[in-house]
């Protein structure tokens, strides 16, 4: 019967929104709960995933969020999307890397076939973390690129500068601070002596000096 739920989301367009939060209460309720909740930060959400009403995004949506909160297609560049889908339908399958115990959480969920994770992967590879290319961008490498290279280096490739204009990168270095103090990653509101700061200044200023232009 979950499978044909998720089928029937997927093809007849009913609510995102609706299915994260039953999904959501699932996976909270089970004993493994505080664990699964902590592998994704809870910052993106349904509206965010970018071409939200075709099959790829409904697919993700669907099958993703039975263990942990949304994951955002920006997370991984085009080239280590096929690993991590592939790697998250073997846990989903109860086959993952910690034999009993993932067959016990996974207890219930249900994995996509090859052609929903051929779906999904084409999708989260089209819309995936387009890296920065030095070439174009030597400051990347400079003294004035160093806080942009540091903080984002944490999590992820460092993103094309053109892939938002200089009005919309706040909004994503806002939602991106909020990430990394769910992943314990620096984030400069408790400086340490001797650890990297999370400079958002300056992390602007060097986005913005390479965004993308309104309507380019």
């Amino acid at each position: 019967m979950r499978a044909l739920a998720i089928l029937l989301a997927v093809w007849t367009g009913t609510a995102c929104a609706d299915e994260v939060a039953e999904a959501k209460k699932r996976w909270q309720a089970s004993p493994h709960g505080p664990m699964l909740e902590r592998i994704l930060p809870p910052t993106f959400s349904v509206q965010h995933l970018p071409d939200r009403d075709t099959r790829g995004a409904k697919l993700v949506v669907a099958y993703c969020v039975q263990c942990h909160n949304l994951p955002n297609p920006a997370m991984h560049h085009a080239e280590k999307w096929p690993g991590v889908v592939q790697r998250m339908v073997l846990r989903m399958e109860g086959r993952g890397n910690m034999g009993a115990l993932m067959a016990e959480m996974m207890a219930g969920v249900n994995a996509p076939g090859a052609d929903e994770t051929r779906a999904i992967v084409a999708y989260l590879q089209r819309h995936a973390q387009k890296p920065i290319d030095p070439a174009r961008y030597p400051e990347v490498n400079a003294a004035s690129g160093e806080a942009f290279r540091l903080a984002c280096n944490q999590c992820h490739v460092l993103p094309d500068p053109q892939r938002y204009t200089a009005a919309e990168w706040p909004r994503v270095v806002a939602r991106m601070q909020e990430n990394m103090e769910w992943m314990n990653r620096v984030v400069g509101s408790k400086p340490t002596p001797g650890e990297p700061q999370l400079a958002l200044r300056e992390i602007n200023a060097f986005l913005a000096r390479h965004a993308r232009k309104p309507g380019g």
